[in-house]
């Protein structure tokens, strides 16, 4: 079979594509960097470099294609965060329709039930809907907890201030995933496309409270007792313009950490909750230990 991939060599594509490969398809991943193409052919896949901005190129790159995986890269620079990420979705389902290709799985989040009040991720409500406005396509909305490697900007709070946190409430139990396994369930289901119609599925490896996150982070760097410290809201977002983010991102990151704290984030995923992934908090663990003493 025929896969193009979108996202580059990122955390989930990559593992995603050597899947892939291995398995014996051929694949063409799309990254807006040139300087990727070597590292894209290394692991035998095709590199189209261009923008998913840019929707002829997106239907050139899909035109042939079998199945496609979609995600919407990040950006820092958008005047409009949500808008810019329904434009991506609008600029995918043209493609999609123009190239004719019938099987696609999407990147999109726990979350995504929520059309406004959840930052980004609702942005990718809005992508869902694009896509899932396609006629005779089968798309499946892959929608993954909260990334263990989000965790790692809590690193400089760690090493200047000797404390992790968030404004995810007092105790919150967080949900979390490991991009391998999400890589793993994105390959299942490209392998074997017998997916039909508009459908969801939930990715978690690990649910845990905000305190045990931080004691086995602690433990994990050097710093047993480490504290998880609940950040108010306008606390949070002078922490992250303090940090050099935009008002626009540090805005929209608020937004999704109160729908986190609110439970409202969750809510859809607390109705479906999938099997947990093999990827534990602990496992994890040891990969931020190495990113912590190189930080």
């Amino acid at each position: 079979m025929k896969y193009v991939v979108t996202g580059s060599t990122g955390h989930i594509s990559k593992p995603l594509t050597a899947s892939l490969i291995s398995a014996g398809h051929s694949v063409t991943v799309i990254s807006s960097n040139a300087s990727k193409a070597s590292e894209i052919e290394a692991l035998g896949a095709k590199a189209s470099i261009g923008s998913v901005e840019d929707v002829a190129f997106l239907t050139a790159t899909f035109t042939g294609a079998d199945a496609v995986y979609t995600m919407v890269p990040p950006t820092w620079n958008a005047a409009d965060w949500k808008g810019y990420i329904h434009q991506i979705g609008k600029n995918y389902a043209q493609a999609i329709k123009a190239a004719s290709v019938k099987k696609v799985v999407n990147l999109s989040s726990v979350g995504a039930h929520m059309p406004t009040g959840c930052g980004p991720v609702s942005g990718l409500f809005h992508v869902e809907a694009e896509l899932n406005s396609l006629e005779n396509v089968d798309v499946l909305h892959l929608r993954p907890a909260f990334f263990y490697y989000n965790l790692c900007a809590n690193i400089p709070l760690i090493k200047h201030m000797g404390i992790i946190g968030g404004n995810y409430g007092e105790g919150t139990t967080m949900v979390m995933v490991h991009p391998n396994d999400i890589a793993a369930v994105a390959s299942a289901h490209l392998l074997n496309p017998s997916f039909t119609g508009n459908s969801v599925v939930y990715i978690a490896g690990d649910e845990r409270p905000t305190y045990e996150i931080a004691k086995v982070l602690g433990e994990a760097i050097g710093k047993p007792g480490l504290p998880w410290v609940n950040f108010k809201n306008e606390d949070s977002l002078n922490g992250m313009l303090q940090a050099g983010l935009s008002q626009e991102v540090a805005s929209n990151y608020v937004e999704m950490g109160a729908a986190i704290a609110s439970g409202e984030m969750s809510s859809d995923y607390q109705n479906h909750k999938p099997t947990l992934s093999p990827i534990k908090l602990e496992d994890f663990a040891k990969e931020f230990a190495v990113i912590f003493a190189n930080s």
